[in-house]
């Protein structure tokens, strides 16, 4: 029977609020996650004016998957890019064998 992944708590503060996050791989990666959030929610709400935590929230989580989005779109492009030379480079391998 395979091991459970050691898991922690780690505790982290995102816009002025204290969390605690179960956590199994390294902790200050969770704590970089945190205040990169921590970072664009601040940013959100000095842009957005007086509105509500949640939308705050809300609006940084939009953000986040827009760039999501973006990475996707661009990995599946790169993808493409790597296939379509793997298929020419199998190409000219192929008749510099033959």
């Amino acid at each position: 029977m395979a091991s459970e992944p050691d898991r922690k708590t780690v505790r982290v503060t995102i816009f002025n609020q204290t969390y605690s996050l179960g956590a199994t791989g390294d902790e200050d990666e969770v704590q970089a996650l945190a205040h990169t959030v921590d970072e664009l929610m601040t940013g959100v709400a000095q842009g957005a004016g007086n509105i509500d935590a949640q939308r705050i929230a809300v609006l940084a989580c939009m953000h986040l998957a827009d760039k999501l989005r973006t990475m996707e779109r661009e990995l599946s492009s790169l993808k493409e890019r790597v296939d379509h030379k793997t298929r020419e480079l199998t190409i000219l391998l192929d008749q510099a064998i033959d």
